[in-house]
């Protein structure tokens, strides 16, 4: 898939669990984790600004694309 999570990434960065942040922005671990394993289908913007709130960055930050060579 073209579309990847960094969020592990910009967690380690912060030296913030994803037991951490789930907490802080109210949602469970699994649906974070889902979020991180790029396992679903879409996020809500709400919760994706709280990620941001919390984390002190940007989407762009926290999903990229990487076009895939036929």
């Amino acid at each position: 898939m073209a579309i990847h999570i960094t969020l592990d990434e910009i967690l380690a960065m912060r030296g913030m669990t994803a037991k951490e942040l789930s907490r802080r922005i109210n949602i469970s671990e699994t649906q974070l984790s889902l979020f991180r394993s790029s396992k679903v289908k879409g996020i809500r913007f709400s919760t994706l600004e709280k990620i941001c709130i919390v984390l002190d960055c940007v989407p762009s930050e926290l999903i990229g694309w990487k076009q895939e060579k036929n």
